[in-house]
């Protein structure tokens, strides 16, 4: 494992402007995104149960790879711990976790903001279900239009399912902001922040599972 200093500036504004990203995590936040959502919304239970494990997964692996981006980590060995999909558990989650606690305080608040005002805007479920689907089948068109609709209908139906895919949501954008970012201040040789939506209070009774709470820090 490679560790240097922290690799953005934090602005006036609070607004946070990275430095170019090391080439090999580039691949990564992409590939991270990868994960069988479902294509059709079903009255079972085991559906939703299986929702809510990629939602912690991804979560977490989104956490992991921002960690990296934000500290100028890499992996240096083999990656299927991160890359697998397979359900969160034992030393892998414990590893994950791990890697989101060291999220500099700065960072992990873009990723909260993500959250709170995708849970607080009306606009929440349509932009969580496009960007989970289509991060899932990049080329598969026909794959992520029914994954959009199903997870859309997830958010709509079940409003214990949103804590969960705003996180997943807001920790796998994310990463893909932070590289587009400074993807355009190497273009265009001068600092431009990350793009983060405006955190905005939460509803009313809201639930959460502990997951949550432990990964965004809250």
């Amino acid at each position: 494992m490679t560790v240097a200093p922290t690799v953005y500036a934090a602005r006036p504004d609070a607004k946070i402007s990275p430095t170019p990203v090391s080439a090999p995590l580039v691949p990564l936040v992409g590939e991270i995104q990868r994960v069988a959502w479902p294509l059709w919304t079903e009255p079972a239970a085991r559906t939703r149960r299986e929702v809510a494990d990629l939602c912690r997964l991804q979560t977490a692996r989104g956490l992991t790879v921002l960690s990296w981006l934000a500290l100028d980590r890499d992996d240096d060995g083999d990656l299927t711990w991160l890359l697998a999909t397979s359900r969160l558990a034992g030393a892998r989650q414990e590893r994950m976790y791990t890697a989101a606690a060291r999220l500099p305080e700065p960072v992990r608040e873009l990723v909260v903001a993500n959250w709170t005002w995708a849970m607080a805007s009306p606009h929440g479920g349509q932009a969580t279900a496009a960007f989970l689907a289509g991060g899932a089948y990049p080329e598969d068109g026909y794959a992520a239009a029914h994954a959009t609709v199903a997870l859309l209908r997830s958010w709509e139906r079940r409003p214990e399912t949103r804590p969960a895919l705003a996180a997943a949501w807001a920790a796998t954008r994310t990463p893909a902001d932070w590289c587009r970012a400074a993807e355009l201040g190497s273009t265009y040789g001068a600092p431009v922040p990350i793009f983060c939506y405006p955190r905005l209070p939460l509803p009313p009774r809201l639930t959460f599972r502990p997951w949550i709470t432990r990964l965004l820090g809250i």
